[in-house]
Protein backbone atom coordinates (compact mmCIF):
# COMPACT_ATOMS: atom_id res chain seq x y z
CA UNK A 1 0.00 0.00 0.00
CA UNK A 2 2.93 2.33 0.59
CA UNK A 3 4.02 2.18 -2.93
CA UNK A 4 0.92 2.99 -3.99
CA UNK A 5 0.14 5.62 -1.68
CA UNK A 6 3.47 7.34 -2.03
CA UNK A 7 3.04 7.57 -5.64
CA UNK A 8 -0.23 8.71 -6.48
CA UNK A 9 -0.93 11.29 -3.13
CA UNK A 10 -0.04 14.20 -4.86
CA UNK A 11 -0.50 14.52 -8.71
CA UNK A 12 1.23 11.88 -10.37
CA UNK A 13 1.02 13.40 -13.94
CA UNK A 14 2.13 11.92 -17.58
CA UNK A 15 4.05 14.84 -17.95
CA UNK A 16 7.74 14.55 -19.78
CA UNK A 17 11.11 16.41 -19.37
CA UNK A 18 11.94 18.15 -16.15
CA UNK A 19 12.19 21.23 -14.44
CA UNK A 20 13.14 23.02 -17.49
CA UNK A 21 10.83 23.84 -20.69
CA UNK A 22 11.15 21.69 -24.00
CA UNK A 23 9.13 22.54 -27.24
CA UNK A 24 8.33 26.26 -28.67
CA UNK A 25 8.18 28.82 -26.21
CA UNK A 26 6.20 31.80 -26.57
CA UNK A 27 8.13 35.48 -27.07
CA UNK A 28 4.81 36.90 -25.23
CA UNK A 29 4.06 34.07 -22.58
CA UNK A 30 5.55 36.65 -19.76
CA UNK A 31 6.92 40.16 -19.85
CA UNK A 32 9.24 38.79 -17.11
CA UNK A 33 11.05 36.78 -19.37
CA UNK A 34 13.49 37.28 -22.89
CA UNK A 35 14.55 35.56 -25.67
CA UNK A 36 17.80 35.25 -27.31
CA UNK A 37 20.97 33.12 -28.58
CA UNK A 38 23.46 32.69 -25.65
CA UNK A 39 25.03 29.63 -24.14
CA UNK A 40 25.14 26.24 -26.14
CA UNK A 41 23.84 24.52 -23.25
CA UNK A 42 20.87 27.21 -22.50
CA UNK A 43 17.19 27.57 -23.44
CA UNK A 44 17.43 31.07 -25.51
CA UNK A 45 15.47 32.18 -22.35
CA UNK A 46 16.42 34.85 -19.83
CA UNK A 47 15.34 35.84 -16.41
CA UNK A 48 17.01 38.84 -14.68
CA UNK A 49 19.62 38.74 -17.01
CA UNK A 50 20.23 35.38 -16.55
CA UNK A 51 20.21 32.43 -19.33
CA UNK A 52 17.84 29.38 -17.75
CA UNK A 53 20.01 26.22 -18.39
CA UNK A 54 18.77 22.85 -19.94
CA UNK A 55 18.03 20.55 -17.63
CA UNK A 56 20.11 17.20 -16.97
CA UNK A 57 17.37 14.64 -17.65
CA UNK A 58 17.01 11.03 -15.92
CA UNK A 59 19.78 9.56 -18.12
CA UNK A 60 21.93 11.47 -15.99
CA UNK A 61 21.40 9.38 -12.48
CA UNK A 62 24.53 7.53 -12.35
CA UNK A 63 25.90 11.09 -12.01
CA UNK A 64 23.66 11.97 -9.24
CA UNK A 65 24.98 9.01 -7.40
CA UNK A 66 28.62 8.46 -8.58
CA UNK A 67 31.13 7.45 -5.86
CA UNK A 68 33.13 11.00 -5.77
CA UNK A 69 30.06 13.05 -4.91
CA UNK A 70 30.34 13.02 -1.37
CA UNK A 71 34.21 14.53 -1.89
CA UNK A 72 33.10 17.05 -4.37
CA UNK A 73 29.94 18.15 -2.32
CA UNK A 74 30.03 17.09 1.17
CA UNK A 75 26.63 16.43 1.02
CA UNK A 76 26.73 15.71 5.09
CA UNK A 77 28.02 18.74 5.68
CA UNK A 78 24.92 20.65 3.69
CA UNK A 79 22.24 18.35 5.78
CA UNK A 80 23.71 19.36 8.93
CA UNK A 81 23.78 22.91 7.56
CA UNK A 82 19.84 22.13 7.39
CA UNK A 83 19.76 21.60 11.21
CA UNK A 84 17.21 18.80 10.70
CA UNK A 85 14.70 18.16 13.53
CA UNK A 86 12.87 15.07 14.15
CA UNK A 87 9.74 16.37 13.03
CA UNK A 88 10.52 18.95 10.45
CA UNK A 89 8.67 18.70 6.88
CA UNK A 90 10.48 19.51 4.45
CA UNK A 91 10.57 19.35 0.65
CA UNK A 92 13.47 18.18 -1.95
CA UNK A 93 12.59 19.91 -5.57
CA UNK A 94 14.28 18.61 -7.93
CA UNK A 95 14.93 15.10 -6.14
CA UNK A 96 16.79 12.94 -8.61
CA UNK A 97 17.34 10.21 -7.94
CA UNK A 98 16.70 10.75 -4.22
CA UNK A 99 20.12 10.94 -2.99
CA UNK A 100 19.48 13.86 -0.56
CA UNK A 101 15.67 12.65 0.28
CA UNK A 102 16.57 9.51 2.17
CA UNK A 103 19.52 11.14 4.00
CA UNK A 104 16.72 13.50 5.25
CA UNK A 105 14.17 10.96 6.15
CA UNK A 106 17.05 9.26 8.12
CA UNK A 107 16.76 12.33 10.54
CA UNK A 108 12.92 13.84 10.55
CA UNK A 109 11.53 10.14 10.80
CA UNK A 110 8.93 11.54 12.58
CA UNK A 111 7.76 14.58 9.88
CA UNK A 112 7.82 13.91 6.42
CA UNK A 113 10.36 14.05 3.19
CA UNK A 114 8.42 15.25 -0.19
CA UNK A 115 10.49 14.10 -3.02
CA UNK A 116 9.10 16.46 -5.84
CA UNK A 117 10.38 15.98 -9.51
CA UNK A 118 8.93 16.37 -12.89
CA UNK A 119 10.28 13.34 -14.36
CA UNK A 120 8.66 9.90 -13.48
CA UNK A 121 11.60 7.78 -14.36
CA UNK A 122 13.42 10.09 -11.61
CA UNK A 123 10.26 9.38 -9.44
CA UNK A 124 10.72 5.45 -10.33
CA UNK A 125 14.57 5.62 -9.33
CA UNK A 126 13.53 6.54 -5.95
CA UNK A 127 10.49 3.93 -5.53
CA UNK A 128 12.98 0.75 -6.93
CA UNK A 129 15.41 1.69 -3.96
CA UNK A 130 15.76 -0.62 -1.52
CA UNK A 131 15.42 1.86 1.26
CA UNK A 132 12.00 2.84 -0.02
CA UNK A 133 10.18 0.34 2.28
CA UNK A 134 12.39 1.69 5.09
CA UNK A 135 11.34 5.25 5.49
CA UNK A 136 7.96 5.53 5.62
CA UNK A 137 7.92 8.71 5.50
CA UNK A 138 9.14 9.75 1.82
CA UNK A 139 6.50 10.97 -0.29
CA UNK A 140 6.61 10.86 -3.90
CA UNK A 141 5.14 14.05 -5.88
CA UNK A 142 5.42 14.96 -9.61
CA UNK A 143 5.65 18.68 -10.16
CA UNK A 144 5.04 20.44 -13.32
CA UNK A 145 7.36 23.48 -14.99
CA UNK A 146 5.38 26.15 -13.11
CA UNK A 147 4.31 24.83 -9.92
CA UNK A 148 5.47 22.30 -7.23
CA UNK A 149 2.06 20.77 -6.44
CA UNK A 150 2.49 20.91 -2.47
CA UNK A 151 0.60 21.65 -0.01
CA UNK A 152 0.39 25.45 1.04
CA UNK A 153 1.56 26.33 4.63
CA UNK A 154 2.72 22.60 5.38
CA UNK A 155 6.69 23.38 5.19
CA UNK A 156 9.56 23.86 7.89
CA UNK A 157 12.26 23.39 5.24
CA UNK A 158 12.69 23.31 0.90
CA UNK A 159 15.98 22.22 -0.69
CA UNK A 160 16.68 23.41 -3.73
CA UNK A 161 20.03 21.47 -4.96
CA UNK A 162 21.35 22.28 -7.82
CA UNK A 163 18.07 22.81 -10.16
CA UNK A 164 16.71 25.81 -9.68
CA UNK A 165 18.94 27.39 -12.76
CA UNK A 166 17.11 24.71 -15.03
CA UNK A 167 13.70 26.09 -13.91
CA UNK A 168 12.41 26.83 -17.33
CA UNK A 169 9.90 29.41 -15.32
CA UNK A 170 11.58 30.18 -12.07
CA UNK A 171 9.48 33.25 -11.19
CA UNK A 172 6.39 30.87 -10.72
CA UNK A 173 7.86 28.04 -9.57
CA UNK A 174 9.21 30.35 -6.71
CA UNK A 175 5.85 31.70 -5.90
CA UNK A 176 4.78 28.28 -6.18
CA UNK A 177 7.39 27.03 -3.27
CA UNK A 178 6.26 30.61 -1.29
CA UNK A 179 3.06 29.34 -0.85
CA UNK A 180 4.38 25.60 0.12
CA UNK A 181 6.44 26.94 3.10
CA UNK A 182 5.47 28.04 6.29
CA UNK A 183 5.54 31.51 7.24
CA UNK A 184 9.06 31.04 9.25
CA UNK A 185 9.74 28.34 6.81
CA UNK A 186 13.13 28.41 4.94
CA UNK A 187 14.52 27.74 1.51
CA UNK A 188 18.10 26.06 1.59
CA UNK A 189 19.23 27.04 -2.61
CA UNK A 190 22.38 25.26 -3.27
CA UNK A 191 23.76 26.47 -6.29
CA UNK A 192 27.69 25.91 -8.01
CA UNK A 193 29.72 28.95 -7.36
CA UNK A 194 29.63 31.14 -10.45
CA UNK A 195 32.59 33.73 -8.79
CA UNK A 196 34.73 30.66 -8.39
CA UNK A 197 36.75 30.09 -11.52
CA UNK A 198 38.37 26.63 -9.88
CA UNK A 199 34.67 24.73 -9.80
CA UNK A 200 34.56 22.33 -12.39
CA UNK A 201 31.00 22.89 -14.04
CA UNK A 202 29.89 24.50 -16.97
CA UNK A 203 29.04 28.53 -16.25
CA UNK A 204 25.39 28.58 -17.41
CA UNK A 205 25.06 25.70 -14.38
CA UNK A 206 26.17 28.36 -11.77
CA UNK A 207 24.89 30.77 -10.03
CA UNK A 208 26.64 33.71 -8.41
CA UNK A 209 24.82 34.70 -5.06
CA UNK A 210 24.28 38.02 -6.37
CA UNK A 211 22.37 36.78 -9.19
CA UNK A 212 20.61 34.16 -6.34
CA UNK A 213 19.55 36.88 -3.99
CA UNK A 214 18.02 39.60 -7.10
CA UNK A 215 15.81 36.56 -7.94
CA UNK A 216 14.49 35.60 -4.86
CA UNK A 217 14.10 39.01 -3.64
CA UNK A 218 11.59 39.64 -6.54
CA UNK A 219 9.57 36.74 -5.28
CA UNK A 220 9.84 38.35 -1.90
CA UNK A 221 12.60 36.27 0.03
CA UNK A 222 15.68 37.60 1.84
CA UNK A 223 18.79 36.04 2.56
CA UNK A 224 19.34 35.34 5.87
CA UNK A 225 23.23 33.72 5.08
CA UNK A 226 25.48 32.28 2.74
CA UNK A 227 27.10 28.90 4.59
CA UNK A 228 30.28 28.92 3.18
CA UNK A 229 31.54 25.45 4.05
CA UNK A 230 30.84 23.38 1.23
CA UNK A 231 33.37 22.63 -1.46
CA UNK A 232 31.85 23.89 -4.59
CA UNK A 233 28.77 25.48 -4.27
CA UNK A 234 26.88 28.34 -2.33
CA UNK A 235 24.17 27.48 0.64
CA UNK A 236 22.35 30.05 0.39
CA UNK A 237 19.26 30.33 3.23
CA UNK A 238 16.42 32.14 2.62
CA UNK A 239 13.41 33.34 4.81
CA UNK A 240 10.11 35.23 3.87
CA UNK A 241 10.33 38.67 3.82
Amino acid sequence: MKNFYSITLFCFLSIGGSFSGFGQVQENESKDYSYKNGDFNGIGKWYLGREIAYVMGYEGLNWLERSSREKEENNSKLIKNMNITTTDVIADIGAGSGYHAYKIASLNYEGAVYAVDIQPEMLNAILRNPKFEKYTNIKLVQGDEKSVNLPENTFDKILIVDVYHEFSYPKEMILSIKKALKSDGKIYLIEYRMEDSSVPIKIIHKMSEEQAIKELKAAGFKLDKNIGNLPWQHCMVFSKQ
